[in-house]
């Protein structure tokens, strides 16, 4: 993938979506950060890399777009949470799985606290969909942007199938 404006070595762009403005972090030309705060301590640049990222964000909020193609990268995190993460790709588009089906899927069947903690800490939240993640009895659970952004999303995906 070509790069039309120089990587940053740290630097945000913005997002205006349904559930408000989100903030895209990068280092060099990889999506390290979505957070629904405004980051500080970096500075914002605007085009670049940020451009497929936003792209693909925008199909997902207005058109259902299920998968992501743009360069991703933990910067953070521990082997176990870098796991947890990455499973996360594992959940269909539209659908959730429970807590537990996510500490029996690493093979940490007894994790599944450990799981939610590690939720909690998802950097790339909707890329790698940590909202499809609810509890056993049907509830959702928590989200790090707060419940009501955890609904919405889940309720995007359910009628863009």
């Amino acid at each position: 993938m070509k790069k039309s404006v120089a990587a940053c070595k740290e630097c945000f762009d913005v997002l205006e979506t349904p559930l408000g403005i989100v903030y895209l972090v990068f280092r060099s030309s990889v999506l390290t950060r979505i957070t629904f705060d405004r980051p500080r301590g970096i500075v914002f640049k605007s085009g670049g890399p940020a451009a497929v990222v936003k792209k693909e964000l925008t199909e997902y909020f207005n058109e259902g777009r299920k998968d992501f193609s743009c360069e991703t990268s933990f910067v953070e995190g521990s082997e176990f949470e870098r796991q947890v993460w990455n499973t996360l790709k594992e959940v269909p588009y539209g659908e959730t799985m429970t807590y537990k089906w996510l500490a029996d899927r690493i093979g940490r069947p007894r994790a599944f606290r450990a799981v939610g903690n590690a939720l909690g800490k998802n950097p790339i939240p909707i890329i790698f969909p940590c909202h499809r993640i609810i509890e056993s009895d049907g509830s959702l659970g928590g989200y790090s942007s707060g419940t009501d952004i955890k609904r919405r999303l889940i309720e995007i995906e359910y009628y863009s199938r």
